[in-house]
């Protein structure tokens, strides 16, 4: 008897540690899901001076990420090596990020750039909590650029009154944002951030450009990103991305159980057969 209450405890435990393990803090992170990338047509050769500045730039925004949530680099200037071995880029990660996740997110950025991008002189990529870019050139740093780099539009809400007055009022609230802002009006939510590198007035004309493209290409989406060279906004009715969410919670609690059944089950036989060679060397 007293076997078995040991076994059972150690069943017990093993079953509630393997729940925990699978719970919600292992997760991946929604900041690193990928979003869209950018790559240039020109390419650096291997072991080159560029690729020795990439590497260095790379390591500094990995560095830096952990202190602060944006910084930009020029590596290689007014150096003795050639000026197209020069790097120039930044890094930012969204406004609401804890140091630890942007430092999170931006090396997951700097793992992938050079899959997404290999070899090429300018790469651009942006996930859901952080963004990254290097040039050779350093014509694109505080410049203003209003192209857009991304969109996603959900299906359309119709005729609710009372949702597309609190979205309005959500997106007026957003083009006013100083760098990053999240607003909310009933059950609209959103948020809005320029890159580190404008000026107050270039983030306040690139929102208003950003929501009137959102607005504009749309329409009466219940949800939608726009990413412009320099800014994003977003806005989406309560409770539509925890649905995608939701859905693969269920699939890792039912993949929990299945494994613990599976272990409860091999146990079991382990148990049966100790028994039998016990009684057969009895």
């Amino acid at each position: 008897m007293p076997r078995r209450i040991q076994l059972s405890s150690l069943l017990f435990f093993f079953s509630c540690s393997l729940l925990l393990r699978t719970g919600h803090g292992d997760y991946p992170s929604r900041a690193q899901i990928f979003v869209y990338a950018g790559c240039s047509q020109d390419k650096y050769q291997p072991n080159s001076p560029f690729e020795e500045n990439l590497n260095t730039f790379l390591s500094s925004v990995v560095s830096s990420s952990s202190q602060v949530t944006y910084n930009s680099f020029a590596i290689g200037n007014g150096t003795s090596a050639p000026p197209e071995a020069t790097v120039y880029g930044l890094y930012q990660c969204r406004g609401d990020l804890h140091p630890t996740d942007c430092s999170k997110c931006v090396g997951r950025s700097v793992n992938q750039i050079g899959l997404v991008c290999p070899y090429t002189t300018g790469a651009t990529l942006q996930l859901e909590g952080c963004y990254l870019r290097y040039e050779h050139t350093g014509d694109f740093l505080g410049k203003l650029d209003t192209t857009v780099r991304y969109k996603k539009c959900s299906k359309s809400v119709d005729n609710d009154v009372e949702f597309f007055r609190r979205r309005d009022d959500v997106l007026a609230d957003l083009q006013t944002a100083n760098g990053f802002r999240v607003s909310s009006s009933g059950l609209v939510e959103g948020f809005a951030q320029c890159l580190g590198d404008l000026t107050v007035s270039d983030c306040s004309s690139c929102l208003v450009d950003s929501i009137g493209k959102l607005k504009s290409m749309c329409g009466s989406a219940a949800a939608a990103d726009v990413f412009l060279g320099q800014c994003y906004a977003r806005y989406w009715a309560s409770g539509y991305y925890d649905q995608t969410l939701g859905s693969h919670n269920d699939d890792q609690v039912g993949r929990s159980v299945a494994i613990i059944v599976g272990v409860f089950t091999g146990l079991a036989v382990l148990v049966v057969l100790l028994s039998i060679c016990k009684k057969a060397m009895g």
